[in-house]
């Protein structure tokens, strides 16, 4: 029950997206079709649910004080902790590079519609973010996998959200200082208030 507790909270509650505002770069650029929302948000969740408990072995095993313990107890003091940033970012460029690979293997199509998005998942601060909140939440291996899948699942349905109402404002009569970003900003946050009414909710 709490691993589920968690996965709501992360999906809607503490949506990374809508209530940490990581990742909007990726988010504002490619919402402008469902296909490639689709795409770049399935992307996502696999880059999450693979890079979270890997970076978790990392840090647990390797980078967190006293995690080399287990080579020698004359590195019982060691503390690579300051290398955190270095090394998830490395860990999720793999992942990417991968994810990269598979995307124009199966669907060209999708993968010259997302054009340098994709490899720019590396970059987005929602990836990073979420292996930082489970070293600074001190998830278990468990946890951090459940917490990395449900808040790439919160980006997808945040990014999915924007791409259909942005299909539809195509035929809406927008005023003119609004149009383009600022209506897009506008719905943002009337989906992160949506998002916050799930808030409470304790299963």
């Amino acid at each position: 029950m709490e691993l589920i507790n968690l996965a709501v909270k992360a999906i809607f509650v503490e949506n990374i997206l809508l209530a940490y505002f990581l990742g909007m770069c990726s988010y504002l650029a490619v919402s402008k079709k469902v296909s490639t929302a689709f795409g770049l948000g399935l992307a996502v969740i696999f880059v999450l649910a693979i890079t979270t408990p890997v970076n978790w072995l990392v840090h647990t095993y390797i980078l967190q004080k006293g995690a080399l313990a287990w080579l020698h107890p004359a590195y019982a003091r060691v503390d690579l902790s300051f290398l955190n940033f270095i090394v998830f970012i490395a860990v999720i460029a793999s992942m990417v590079q991968i994810v990269e690979m598979v995307v124009e293997k199966i669907s060209a199509k999708l993968y010259h519609a997302l054009g340098i998005f994709l490899p720019l998942i590396t970059v987005n601060c929602a990836i990073l973010g979420v292996s930082l909140f489970m070293v600074e939440r001190d998830y278990t291996i468990a946890e951090s996998t459940i917490f990395g899948i449900a808040s790439g699942a919160g980006w997808f349905l945040a990014i999915i959200s924007m791409a259909a109402i942005r299909e539809k404002l195509r035929y809406a009569n927008v005023p003119k200082g609004l149009r383009g970003l600022g209506i897009t900003m506008l719905i943002t946050g009337l989906i992160a208030m949506a998002f916050m009414s799930f808030s409470g909710i304790n299963i």
